[in-house]
């Protein structure tokens, strides 16, 4: 039987000792909204493609001393680490699971061929082959890091989406009629794969594939192109770009009820284009700009798009976040890459767009946060959602509580 809120409230506040009156209200910026610069692998630049569910690993792509590209995973404790290469010379890492332990992307062989790679700290780097040709490369990848999805030539040269798992190895996953086409992501399930692909005329069109449908086609917003690249949890929300009527390029969010739907641009700037979509559907990231000027942006339904650079200006100290590329299942944490204003270099960053003590990412810390972390005191911290473990030290303890309370009523 479920104990009342007021007996646990009561036994869990008794055995951890808080009292309210020596709470210290200061809290370790860690915790708080925070922008965090993951610095390179000993070169001028990085770039970050993809964060974990709890936001504790990142990867992308590096340039070494050498100045070479390497694919990375990032933690706060380790920094960047290398995953090195298949033999060659460069590897770029594209895309993480939702806890962290496995990373896709594309790496070069000893014959300097490009090929897609999967890794995972005991396998380290596998070569994932092609379909006859000499080139591959992953760009998406399930949940549970169990099927990956990308592109790859076959033996006539021709360029095709696939869809990779350990049973079935590469598929091929067709056209819209046309000759090429490329896979740009997976549902969490790994049932339903969104990219490009041309159709019968030539035309590179968005697209969204099951195995009982094949390839659907998902029109254009007027113009002659368009490319699906982020998916919500089932497949039911899907966000990319597409040209308009004036061959304008537009971020767009689609669903089956509502089509497209152009999501428009930032004051300023000329094009748009959506990276990603949390589980839900509801947060898009991406960027937009012109000719001289690019910037991260979230929309978001209640909100439209907004600039990162403005929403969380005071985070920033001179810094510019160019694009977003990837956000959380939950929508919390995004990275992407920008100017960072201590370095002048280009560098992948991780923003964290929660409150301190917001729980549930709801802007308000309250109630229903305290709730959270009582409910769950004592419990194992780790996993991909579990953000009663405020301080990520493994457990939620008497330290995540003093979170909630010091910061209690924020936001609300």
């Amino acid at each position: 039987m479920m104990r009342s809120y007021n007996s646990i409230k009561n036994t869990r506040l008794v055995r951890v000792g808080i009292a309210t009156a020596t709470l210290v209200v200061a809290t370790n910026a860690l915790f708080a909204q925070n922008l965090t610069w993951l610095g390179t692998l000993g070169g001028d630049r990085s770039w970050a493609f993809s964060v974990s569910a709890d936001g504790t690993v990142v990867v992308g792509w590096a340039r070494n001393a050498s100045g070479h590209h390497r694919a990375y995973r990032w933690t706060r404790a380790t920094g960047m680490q290398d995953l090195g290469t298949l033999d060659g010379i460069g590897s770029e890492a594209y895309v993480v699971s939702v806890d962290g332990a496995v990373v896709v992307g594309y790496a070069r062989n000893a014959d300097g061929q490009t090929r897609a790679f999967r890794w995972t700290q005991t396998t380290g780097m596998r070569d994932l082959g092609t379909l006859g040709g000499n080139f591959s490369l992953a760009y998406g990848l399930s949940a549970d890091g169990t099927v990956v999805v990308g592109w790859t030539t076959d033996a006539s040269g021709r360029t095709r989406a696939f869809r990779w798992t350990q049973t079935t190895g590469m598929r091929d996953l067709g056209t819209l009629g046309g000759n090429n086409s490329w896979a740009f992501n997976v549902s969490p399930d790994g049932a339903v794969i969104v990219g490009e692909a041309q159709n019968a005329s030539g035309q590179r069109r968005a697209y969204r594939w099951t195995q009982a449908t094949g390839m659907q086609d998902l029109g254009t917003l007027g113009g002659g192109r368009s490319g699906a690249v982020g998916i919500s949890a089932g497949g039911a929300v899907i966000v990319g770009f597409a040209d308009d009527a004036s061959g304008r390029t537009r971020a767009f969010r689609w669903t089956q009820a509502t089509g497209m739907q152009n999501l428009g641009t930032l004051s300023g700037t000329a094009w748009s284009q959506a990276e990603d979509v949390s589980a839900d559907g509801l947060v898009v990231v991406g960027w937009a700009g012109d000719a001289d000027r690019w910037r991260a942006f979230r929309w978001t339904p209640n909100r439209g798009m907004e600039d990162l650079n403005q929403t969380y200006a005071s985070l920033l100290g001179g810094s510019t976040l160019w694009e977003a590329r990837a956000v959380s299942a939950d929508g919390r944490y995004i990275v992407g890459w920008g100017i960072n204003a201590v370095t002048q270099r280009v560098q992948g960053f991780l923003l964290d767009t929660w409150r301190t003590g917001d729980t549930n990412g709801d802007g308000c810390v309250n109630d229903a946060d305290l709730l959270a972390v009582l409910f769950a005191f004592g419990t194992a911290g780790t996993g991909n959602t579990r953000h009663e473990d405020i301080d990520k030290n493994g457990i939620v303890d008497d330290a995540d509580l003093r979170v909630v309370l010091s910061n209690f009523g924020q936001g609300c």
